[in-house]
C-alpha cells in the first residue's frame, strides 16, 4: 500500500479531535471528516456545531455532516473520496455500505479493553463497577458493535479516586496514541488481529457498558460506602449522581454530588441522612459509613465547592 492512503475521520465529540489532531501531526493525509450535524445550543438555541467540526474547518478540512449515513447524497460524496482508510472515534453506528467500503477496511477506538465494557459508556461503567484496570482497544469494524477484530489494545490502571472526567482526559490521550500507531501499523502491513472471542477469558464475566439514562443516575445511599462512591465518580461530572436532601423545613433539595470522599466508618445514622456543622462539612449515612461530599451542584445552580454551598444553605441542615 502507499504510504499516503487516503484517510476519511469520523467523529463528534473533544474525545475525537485528539485523534484527529494526532494524526494530522503525524503526516497522515486525512482528506476529509464526517461528524453530526449543528444543533441548537444554549439559552438562545444558537446552532452549534461538534468540537470535530471545528478543529476541521480551523484546518481546512472538508466537511460531511450526513443526517443519516444511508442517505445516497452522503454515499456518493464517500465513494467520491476514494477512502483506502476509515478511522472511527466516538460516532454512531454505521451501515455496512459505509464501514466496507475503503480497502484497508475501517477501525475504531473503544474506551475499554475489548471484549470487556462493549457499549456506548465504559468509561463511567468501568468506574461505577470498581474496576482498578481499563484500557482503550483498536479494532475492525464489522456487523455487530464492538465485536469486530482487535488490532492493538493498551492498558493503564484506573486511580482509586479518578473520576470519569478525570478517565476520560487520560484515555483521549492514550487512545490518539493507540489511533496513530493502528494507522501506521495498518499502511504498512504490520497487523495481526485477533478476535475478541480468542480474549475472553474462562469464567470471567462479560461486562458491557450500556448508555447512562436520567433514571441510571440516582443514588441509592442504601448500598455500602464503597459502591455509593464508586457509583458518584463514575458519573462525574457528567451527567452527574443525583440525589434528594431532606431539610429542616420537611422538603427535599435535589443536586447532583460531582466529588466525594469514602468514610468506611460505621455511621449511627439512617442511610441517606445528612450529618453537617452547616459550614465546613457535608456527610451523607450509607449502609455501612459515610460519604464526605466535597464538590455538588444544586439543581439549577452552578457546582460549587461544600463550604460554599453551605454557606448560602448550612442553616437547613445543621
Amino acid at each position: 500500500m502507499t504510504e499516503f492512503p487516503r484517510i476519511v475521520f469520523f467523529g463528534t465529540p473533544e474525545f475525537a479531535v485528539c485523534s484527529l489532531e494526532s494524526l494530522l501531526q503525524g503526516g497522515f493525509p486525512v482528506k476529509a471528516v464526517v461528524t453530526a450535524p449543528d444543533k441548537p445550543a444554549g439559552r438562545g438555541l444558537k446552532m452549534s456545531c461538534s468540537p470535530v467540526k471545528d478543529y476541521a474547518l480551523n484546518h481546512a478540512l472538508p466537511v460531511l455532516q450526513p443526517v443519516s449515513l444511508k442517505d445516497p447524497l452522503f454515499q456518493q460524496q464517500l465513494h467520491d473520496l476514494k477512502p483506502d482508510l476509515q478511522i472511527v472515534v466516538a460516532f454512531r453506528m454505521m451501515p455496512k455500505s459505509v464501514w466496507s467500503l475503503p480497502p484497508l477496511g475501517t477501525f475504531n477506538l473503544h474506551a475499554s479493553l475489548l471484549p470487556q465494557y462493549r457499549g456506548a459508556a465504559p468509561i463511567n461503567r468501568v468506574l461505577i463497577n470498581g474496576e482498578t484496570e481499563t484500557g482503550v482497544t483498536t479494532f475492525f469494524l464489522e456487523e455487530n458493535i464492538d465485536t469486530g477484530k482487535v488490532i492493538f489494545r493498551e492498558r493503564t490502571p484506573v486511580y482509586p479516586e479518578e473520576t470519569a472526567g478525570e478517565l476520560h482526559a487520560r484515555l483521549m490521550i492514550l487512545g490518539a496514541e493507540l489511533v496513530v500507531k493502528s494507522t501506521r501499523a495498518i499502511i504498512h502491513g504490520e497487523v495481526e488481529t485477533i478476535s475478541q472471542q480468542e480474549l475472553m477469558v474462562t469464567g470471567v464475566e462479560l461486562k458491557t457498558a450500556p448508555k447512562i439514562l436520567p433514571e441510571d443516575c440516582r443514588i441509592n445511599w442504601g448500598k455500602p460506602v464503597s459502591e455509593v462512591f464508586n457509583f458518584i465518580r463514575g458519573l462525574s461530572p457528567s451527567p452527574g449522581a443525583i440525589t434528594e436532601l431532606n431539610i429542616k423545613d420537611g422538603t427535599a433539595m435535589q443536586m447532583k454530588i460531582l466529588k466525594a470522599i469514602p468514610e468506611r466508618l460505621p455511621a449511627d445514622a439512617t442511610p441517606g441522612s445528612v450529618i453537617s456543622d452547616g459550614r465546613d462539612f457535608l456527610k451523607i449515612a450509607c449502609a455501612d459509613g459515610l460519604i464526605s461530599v466535597n464538590r455538588l451542584q444544586p439543581s439549577g445552580k452552578k457546582p460549587m465547592e461544600t463550604p460554599e454551598f453551605l454557606r448560602g444553605y448550612g442553616r437547613l441542615f445543621s
